[in-house]
């Protein structure tokens, strides 16, 4: 595949990853479609990280327009050279590939996070705390204590789904923007060519 074919299809993708990361992050406010809740304080601290908003969602557009940009942009012409401009942008999106990275793994960190803390809930002694932040993770594996957590309802299966949701996608994301380093590098340093009987005209 031409590099940057390859780069408009990691760009159309990144795109839709980027808005599934911001609705997942959304609804992580809303335990159970309830906004009380985030009024009052009672939401983990990870929620308040914006991972899935800034890491996974708004940082994840630049790349994706890049790469979706890269097919139609010519860039004929540069130093005498037809192919050279054509190099850079492969080069330039090399670097929004990184912004990529830092977004990506920024999401997946945090959402790595918040899984192994769990979720602030009220308990059965009335208290709000982190009720599963020692048990190094191992809560996940035993859903028969998760009825702890009495009040939001449901809340440790909501914070588990969400935050799992956005440590994929963000691995996701992750491995497509280093895949685009990788072709950014080919396309930019090997040239263009499809094949031997492209031409660009400029």
């Amino acid at each position: 595949m031409c590099p940057r074919r390859c780069a408009r299809c990691a760009g159309h993708s990144l795109l839709w990853l980027a808005v599934l990361c911001l609705v997942a992050n959304v609804l992580l406010y809303f335990p159970n479609g309830e906004t009380r809740y985030a009024a009052e304080g009672h939401l983990s601290r990870f929620v308040w990280f914006f991972s899935g908003l800034a890491g996974g969602g708004a940082l994840m557009f630049l790349p994706a327009f890049v790469f979706i940009g890269l097919e139609e942009d010519d860039c004929c012409g540069c130093c005498g050279h037809e192919n050279c401009g054509k190099r850079c942008a492969m080069l330039s999106s090399v670097l929004a590939a990184l912004i990529g990275i830092a977004g990506s793994g920024y999401c997946v960190i945090v959402a790595a996070l918040g899984l192994a803390e769990g979720p602030l809930c009220l308990n059965s002694l009335g208290q709000w705390n982190y009720t599963f932040a020692n048990t190094d993770g191992q809560y996940l594996l035993d859903t028969s204590t998760w009825s702890q957590c009495v009040e939001p309802k449901h809340v440790v299966e909501w914070n588990v789904s969400l935050f799992s949701i956005l440590l994929a996608l963000g691995g996701i994301e992750f491995i497509l923007c280093l895949i685009q380093i990788i072709n950014g590098m080919i396309g930019g340093i090997c040239g263009y060519c499809c094949s031997r009987r492209q031409r660009y005209d400029c």
